[in-house]
């Protein structure tokens, strides 16, 4: 077993005979004792010594206990109990509310100091290991890979992140399309309790009330159904605003109850999950509106994370870019292209409405050109919003290039019809027939 370090304390005060009195208790009872005469000499001292505890007394010249005390960065510093000769009530209240972690009246009894001391160094030990664990927990996880940037608002959602992950409470994702809100729900069940219990997400929108049971619950003698599959692990429930309501009914019963009732089956059987929802849209809005149930949203959002827009968080920009060029680099194989300052002006200058997944695209494309010796970053912006306009179906890209090419026809020869329609290839009355289905006006082309 590893032997405990004796704790470390630092005495500061200004009694030689005081001062040297401390230091000969602390070494008996076995503590490792720096001191000092002057409270303005700490803050050198803590740049090479991390004591577990300060030991200060409060009336001091240059610089008093208390002063001392406020001076101190309370994250990092190690806590301080205060002890004076003039001591009263009032002073000893309002040094605890200031952050000190004890006040003690001299003279002292030994033994009181020696217990306060102790708790004070365990506590501040335990804080320091947490950190550590916290930290080394952060880098094996790859939490800050995943949530890259540096903004106060990433970081704060990677602590919460770590915060939650080792509960099981309910958590509602909120944030723009592109902002990472399925690699957060991942993350909560990577860093959580069961990380090798299943991850199933659900599409709440592609949900069928008529399928849902047999799909979700299983049928009796067939098939598990994917929530008993998926028991034990985490429940992720994504787009929940749009989930059907004849669904939301029966996802509140599986939350709430904790079974499910495979189809054909006379008993229910127990799941357990870890519910992480999420959704782009306002909840309040879509419950008021009815189309969220308010009950299904009590048992969803007992946390809820909101995920920044990337236009929100600018200052990682270049950051977010350079991690994406070097990651497609090393997978095409090139040397990734510097940002220049037109690349740097292209990348402030976009409002990035498809977030940190259209930063990555626009990265590769920007990698792929590359690889032909040219691009430019605002050239891979650009090509990302003439994807945009192409229509979302075959059928309306069709229309689109009918309407294109017929327009063209039209205007080449003059409005000329049957030249028009023997240039495309159709007769005149099949021209005539989508000019009116295409809603074209001849007019307006001429």
């Amino acid at each position: 077993m590893t032997q405990q370090q004796p704790f470390k304390v630092l005495v500061v005060d200004d009694d030689k005979a005081m001062r040297q009195s401390l230091v000969e208790l602390l070494e008996a009872a076995d503590w490792a004792v720096s001191a000092l005469p002057r409270a303005t000499q700490v803050t050198e001292h803590l740049a090479n010594a991390s004591p577990d505890v300060i030991l200060s007394d409060v009336r001091m010249p240059g610089m008093s206990g208390l002063e001392l005390l406020a001076s101190l960065d309370r994250d990092v510093a190690p806590p301080v109990v205060l002890i004076s000769a003039h001591g009263d009530i009032p002073m000893a209240v309002q040094a605890i509310q200031d952050g000190a972690y004890g006040f003690i009246e001299k003279p002292y009894e030994p033994r009181r100091l020696l217990t306060v001391l102790r708790h004070a160094a365990e506590q501040n030990r335990m804080r320091r290991s947490n950190a550590r664990l916290k930290d080394r927990l952060f880098k094996l996880s790859g939490l800050d890979r995943i949530l890259l940037g540096q903004t106060d608002t990433i970081t704060d959602l990677r602590q919460d992140v770590l915060d939650l992950a080792d509960t099981s409470v309910a958590v509602l994702l909120k944030g723009d399309t592109g902002t990472g809100k399925e690699l957060v729900a991942h993350a909560l069940h990577d860093l959580g309790r069961s990380p090798e219990a299943p991850f199933l997400a659900l599409n709440c929108a592609a949900l069928s009330a008529d399928t849902f049971e047999a799909e979700m619950f299983g049928v009796a003698g067939e098939s598990d159904g994917r929530l008993v599959a998926a028991s034990g692990g985490t429940l992720f429930l994504d787009e929940i605003c749009s989930c059907p309501p004849a669904a939301q009914a029966k996802l509140l019963r599986v939350i709430e109850d904790q079974q499910v009732l495979p189809v054909g089956a006379v008993s229910p059987v127990p799941v357990s999950f870890r519910v992480v929802s999420a959704t782009n849209e306002d909840v309040v809005l879509a419950a008021e509106e009815g189309r969220l149930r308010q009950d299904l949203l009590f048992r969803l959002n007992t946390v809820v994370l909101s995920l920044p827009p990337l236009r929100q968080r600018r200052d990682d920009l270049v950051l977010l870019a350079t991690h994406f060029l070097n990651e497609y680099a090393q997978i095409y194989e090139i040397d990734a292209p510097e940002l220049d300052q037109d690349d740097l002006a292209a990348l402030l200058a976009h409002d990035w409405p498809g977030n940190v997944r259209e930063l990555r695209h626009v990265c590769e494309r920007r990698i792929l050109t590359a690889r032909r010796g040219a691009g430019s970053v605002a050239q891979a912006i650009q090509s990302d919003q003439h994807i945009d306009d192409v229509p979302d179906t075959l059928r309306e890209a069709v229309a689109a290039f009918e309407r294109e090419l017929i327009g063209k026809a039209i205007k080449a020869h003059k409005g000329r019809m049957d030249a028009a329609a023997e240039a495309l290839g159709i007769g005149r009355r099949t021209l005539n027939e989508k000019i009116v289905k295409l809603g074209l006006d001849k007019e307006a082309l001429l």
